[in-house]
């Protein structure tokens, strides 16, 4: 019943003819629930379906679009039969929306209808922290309302993209939405949800939510009602092609080397400082490592390529044999530690996924290097030799990734970008 999009255009159609999508829904809807009865099951289901199908609208807007009530006698019938229709909204900041939509679900026959909200944990290494504190605190706030509350509510976990987040990194979300499951005010007691998570968890709340600092820019990012969705920052960042570095003009304004170095040592003092008072703050080695990465990945094409194009050969081999080396070296720790933490939470299923985008991490800058040192040897032996250094003879005269201009792909978005693995690897789509 889920993701149903194009009902009734394929298949369908063909054997049936032409026929309303809603209706199509809704008769399978009633079969479903006869089959419930039958076993004396209690029937719940997403209700994005029935407002995207009404809307003839399959995006997000389909569903959360205000003027959107897919209330018809049809739906009201099945719903009065007992099956109960879930609300789910992680994307939204502010509780009017929550409480309209509440209203519109209990229009739809459905008298007690759920909330489900997020912790933003899909797509990302790390929790977005932030930002699930105020879609938390807006979707419990209207589900506790004293007159148009729900009775029921809960909070999801979602590891789309490869599932490359630590879940463990969710638990100050856990603990937040149980503080607001248990408090009948809008605003909860921060110190007391910060002595919850340290002796219930056994980590440092505020290190925690520093850690979700890899997904913000050195100025940060404000939250607001218009803010829809948290950046992946630190994903796009370390998946980026290293040589072609073509997302780099959206973030050349940013100083992310300070930033990462910053948020790097940080974590790394809190590893090092607060283990005894905090076993699972070892849990923070994750973002640490990736932190790290990205302090000497990002601008690292930059500073080549200018080195490059200004012929300053001397500085290039120092980037080459310095940076571009420690990077290499800090991956691979990276790459092990987050093999590690898989092996000891997952079965290996999976992890196969991951490991190739670390391995075409590890290649490419290999590769880099590789180019890099070939050229310098180059134009060190046409030195010697007394010839010009602008010769094409050979393969390695050049460095034709270092001669590309970039130009800024998403300009309005800038760093508020939320990006797949496919989009951030590489602009080359061959095939």
């Amino acid at each position: 019943m889920d993701e149903a999009y194009g009902l009734g255009e394929g298949r369908y159609s063909q054997l049936f003819g032409s026929k309303e999508p809603t209706q199509i829904f809704v008769d399978h809807l009633k079969k479903v629930n006869e089959i419930c009865v039958q076993l004396d099951l209690q029937p719940m289901l997403w209700s994005d379906m029935l407002f995207c199908l009404a809307a003839k609208n399959n995006t997000l807007q389909g569903y959360y679009e205000e003027t959107n009530n897919p209330t018809t006698p049809e739906i009201v019938e099945v719903m009065t039969q007992g099956m109960d229709l879930i609300f789910w909204d992680y994307y939204h900041t502010y509780s009017d929306i929550y409480e309209q939509k509440i209203k519109q679900h209990r229009d739809m026959g459905c008298r007690q209808p759920w909330i489900a909200t997020g912790a933003w944990t899909w797509n990302r290494f790390w929790t977005a922290l932030p930002f699930t504190f105020e879609t938390v605190r807006a979707s419990t706030v209207a589900a506790k309302h004293s007159v148009h509350g729900v009775r029921n509510s809960f909070i999801t976990l979602w590891g789309d993209e490869g599932n490359e987040c630590d879940m463990y990194s969710a638990f100050p979300a856990l603990c937040y939405y149980a503080h607001h499951g248990y408090s009948s005010q809008e605003e909860i007691d921060i110190v007391l949800l910060r002595h919850t998570f340290e002796g219930v968890c056994g980590g440092d709340f505020d290190d925690w939510v520093v850690a979700s600092k890899i997904d913000d820019t050195p100025s940060g990012m404000p939250i607001h009602q218009r803010t829809h969705f948290a950046p992946n920052t630190s994903k796009w960042l370390l998946w980026e092609d290293p040589f072609l570095s073509f997302l780099s003009p959206q973030y050349a304004e940013e100083d992310f080397e300070s930033h990462y170095h910053s948020i790097a040592e940080h974590l790394f003092y809190s590893l090092e400082t607060k283990l005894n008072a905090g076993p699972l703050n070892t849990r923070l080695e994750l973002p640490a490592r990736i932190a790290r990465v990205l302090s000497l990945k990002c601008h690292l094409r930059q500073r080549l390529a200018e080195a490059y194009r200004q012929q300053h050969y001397e500085q290039l081999y120092d980037l080459a044999q310095g940076r571009l080396v420690r990077l290499q070296e800090e991956v691979d720790h990276l790459w092990r530690y987050h093999r590690k933490m898989w092996m000891k939470m997952y079965k290996p299923f999976g992890w196969e996924a991951l490991e190739l985008r670390y391995g075409g991490l590890r290649t490419r800058l290999q590769t880099m290097y590789d180019q890099i040192m070939a050229h310098v040897h180059y134009v060190v032996a046409v030195k010697k030799a007394g010839s010009g250094v602008d010769s094409e003879e050979s393969e390695h005269a050049r460095i034709e990734e270092f001669e590309v201009d970039l130009e800024c792909l998403y300009y309005e978005s800038r760093t508020n970008m939320l990006l797949d693995y496919s989009k951030a690897t590489t602009p080359s789509r061959p095939g």
